[in-house]
């Protein structure tokens, strides 16, 4: 998506409008053609007041989304004031040119946001094809009972009740890494629970994230070990922006930590014990995990925030404490990273990863920062000339968690606010939290930047 196709279909498209709007009378030119010049611009303005509005997004939008929607608004006025003395060709090329230019805008909005990398991830998202490795509950017990281990793991989808919490949500997934086969009952394995952006599905790690791929890799080069990894919903729809909170949008939070936590340790007998738990969030969901590892460190021992906020964010900080708490501030700040770490004071035993995006001196990832538990300071480099929010955000919490005990580092890698520089930050952190949530035969590893670790801190 990338590559060839989006170049094909832009073309096609300007070449279908030339068509479509053609030379025609003089009226057409001097009224018509401005007009649709000025829809497209309104257009165009009032998707960028939008997404501003709801602070969707660190970086920029690409230069050609905002072209394609000018001249989407454009099309939309051609089709309507040039169809009545329009010739059949000229109105088909005018019907065609409206999807056309829409599908080009979704190209666009797809290279910045990076959900579909593929056409076939397209394909199965859009017609909610099979997932990776993915069976039904039913052959993981009779695989179980057989002991029959896989050569890689096991996607299942389940259906987490919602008792606790009372949130509406989708159905969610778990991956069981081929140790789970090996013995029955199963043994009580590690879980990292991994939670999306903003617009989700419980799926999209899978598909756009590709963390399927890396965690299978990971369990062949490590004997089948590997964490259990749950795929969580966070808002119950794909436009659905809860920030993980509990407010008007839903019990986000509880069902995160009172439905899906003790499910998973009932249904899957993994691991009750808070240092065999831990988060991996991207974009919306990087604020989440670290919220709820402060939020609540009796659950949760590790973190990794990838690209994430400072706080929970849909807009500026009074329309966040109006869409998600209904106005309440004091609710806001009981969900505010910032407020729960310094209410809460020193922590034990807590570490975390924060991954940031930009264009630094080297080609791989780049240790930007990392502080001890105690607050003293671990080396590091100058990430970027230009320090975006998430990047301050992600310093910011940094800092303040280490003064409070939170051993941490800020680690920046190529790549744009997108689903492939999640891919990529998760499969170079993989390691470093499978160590962390003692995964059976997994050495525990140093923070980049930090000094070795022999032991993990308790």
């Amino acid at each position: 998506m990338h590559g060839w196709l989006p170049l094909t279909i832009q073309i096609v498209t300007v070449a279908v409008l030339l068509a479509a709007i053609g030379w025609r009378n003089r009226r057409w030119r001097l009224v018509w053609l401005p007009v649709a010049a000025i829809v497209g611009v309104a257009v165009a303005s009032a998707a960028y007041w939008f997404i501003t509005s709801q602070g969707m997004s660190d970086d920029p939008a690409p230069k050609l989304l905002w072209v394609w929607l000018v001249v989407t608004g454009g099309a939309a006025v051609v089709l309507v004031a040039g169809w009545r003395h329009a010739r059949w060709w000229r109105r088909a090329a005018s019907a065609a040119g409206l999807p056309l230019c829409l599908l080009c805008a979704a190209l666009a909005l797809n290279l910045w946001v990076g959900y579909f990398p593929t056409v076939q991830t397209a394909w199965n998202q859009l017609t909610e094809g099979p997932l990776p490795d993915q069976a039904t509950q039913a052959t993981v017990v009779a695989m179980q009972t057989k002991h029959q281990i896989p050569a890689k793991g096991v996607v299942v989808p389940v259906n987490i009740g919602a008792v606790a919490s009372g949130f509406k949500h989708r159905g969610e997934l778990v991956y069981l890494p081929p140790a789970w086969f090996a013995t029955n009952p199963a043994p009580r394995l590690p879980t990292l629970m991994m939670i999306g952006g903003e617009f989700n599905t419980p799926g999209d790690w899978l598909r756009a994230g590709n963390a399927i791929k890396s965690v299978d890799d990971f369990a062949a080069a490590n004997g089948g070990n590997a964490p259990v990894l749950v795929f969580v919903d966070t808002g119950g729809a794909f436009n659905n922006d809860t920030e993980c909170v509990n407010g008007s949008r839903g019990n986000s939070a509880d069902h995160l930590t009172k439905d899906v936590v003790p499910f998973m340790e009932s249904a899957y007998g993994v691991s009750a014990d808070r240092a065999n738990w831990g988060l991996v969030g991207w974009s919306m969901g990087g604020t989440c995990a670290v919220d709820l590892a402060t939020m609540h460190p009796d659950m949760f021992s590790t973190f990794e925030d990838i690209a994430g906020d400072l706080a929970p964010n849909s807009g500026t900080k009074q329309q966040t404490i109006d869409r998600l708490f209904g106005g309440n501030a004091a609710a806001y700040s009981a969900f505010d990273p910032t407020s729960v770490i310094t209410k809460h004071g020193p922590y034990r035993g807590i570490s975390g990863w924060f991954d940031i995006n930009g264009s630094g001196p080297t080609s791989g990832p780049t240790v930007v920062n990392a502080v001890n538990d105690n607050g003293t300071g671990l080396g590091g480099k100058e990430a970027a000339t230009h320090v975006s929010d998430q990047a301050a955000a992600a310093n910011s919490l940094c800092a303040l968690g280490a003064a409070n005990g939170i051993r941490c580092a800020v680690v920046m890698q190529p790549g744009r606010h997108d689903w492939p520089f999640a891919d990529h930050a998760f499969a170079a952190a993989l390691p470093w939290l499978a160590g962390q949530v003692h995964t059976p035969g997994i050495p525990v590893l140093a923070l980049p930047g930090a000094a070795p670790m022999l032991t993990h801190i308790q």
